[in-house]
């Protein structure tokens, strides 16, 4: 099975168009407007049908989805505005994506971004989003001390960059973050010590860390209100695996869930994002449907 960072590494699928229309931005209906799916939990069956897959994730009753496609100035193979006006005729908002910032999206002689990552933040605007997330960090960026800082103030940029859309940049941990240290330091205290709250979020993964020696529960507690979002995951030890650890349904591993979640919404998480990337035999779709129940049992 394809990892989540070789699928980021790899780049994206391209998939076909469907419709277009507008929409007013940001009016989240109040009925579990928190609550939203990543699709690369349904990545198989968005490259299958995207159309019919979309529908399904309203009819379990979600209201917002996440993407984690966009490659040549389309989501999913469609532009920002006609992706808007699939997800509106079917009850769904996306106030968030994931797309890599790279070193090659600033231009260091110039002192800006790239017209690429201007494009990137354009229609992220008119998608709807409220959020710009970034899930990696290249190996290159965190080799110093210097590297991390420097490239944290390029994060602090893109903050001001989305703050002119009427949106806000956010990076989205994976394990690495809290296994590796640079100069004696944890790389993630790096990037929250170095980042302007104010500009940057920071998109807790309640799961991948797990592989990165921590708990959830214990970043929430030491980084209190720097999460806006949050990707819901729980975690099974498993045997002979490429990680120690895999996703699974909410509720059947070892994350403490529940509790994070508790403590993060009353944190000041905005959006919560159900993220599963393994699924012990099940299918996707199912997985997707039994992980909305439990939230929606707790409360969600």
């Amino acid at each position: 099975m394809e990892s989540r960072r070789d699928f980021i590494k790899k780049g994206s699928l391209t998939l076909a168009g469907l419709s277009l229309a507008n929409q007013s931005l940001f009016s989240f209906p109040k009925t579990n407007s928190q609550l939203g799916l990543q699709l690369y939990s349904v990545r198989d069956d968005m490259k299958k049908d995207p159309l019919g897959t979309l529908n399904q994730i309203a009819s379990f009753g979600y209201k917002n989805v996440e993407h984690a496609n966009y490659v040549d100035r389309k989501f999913y193979g469609n532009s920002a505005k006609e992706f808007m006006k699939i997800l509106s005729d079917l009850g769904l908002k996306m106030p968030s994506g994931h797309t890599v910032l790279g070193k090659q999206h600033w231009d260091e002689q110039k002192k800006d971004f790239t017209d690429s990552w201007k494009f990137t933040v354009e229609d992220a605007a008119a998608a709807g989003q409220q959020y710009v997330v970034s899930p990696w960090l290249d190996e290159s960026i965190y080799e110093t001390e210097d590297g991390v800082k420097h490239f944290m103030d390029v994060f602090n940029k893109c903050g001001e960059l989305c703050k002119k859309h009427g949106m806000k940049f956010g990076y989205h941990n994976h394990h690495f973050e809290f296994a590796k240290k640079v100069n004696g330091k944890v790389l993630y205290d790096l990037i929250l010590d170095n980042t302007d709250p104010k500009l940057v979020t920071q998109q807790l993964d309640t799961g991948n860390l797990f592989n990165g020696g921590v708990k959830a529960i214990d970043i929430v507690k030491k980084y209190p209100n720097r999460f806006e979002l949050m990707h819901v995951k729980d975690e099974i030890e498993v045997a002979g695996g490429h990680e120690k650890y895999e996703s699974t349904v909410l509720g059947k591993g070892i994350a403490q869930v529940k509790d994070v979640l508790s403590l993060g919404k009353s944190g000041g998480v905005k959006f919560m994002i159900v993220e599963q990337e393994a699924y012990q035999g099940k299918a996707p779709l199912d997985c997707a449907k039994e992980d909305f129940e439990i939230m929606k049992s707790w409360g969600y």
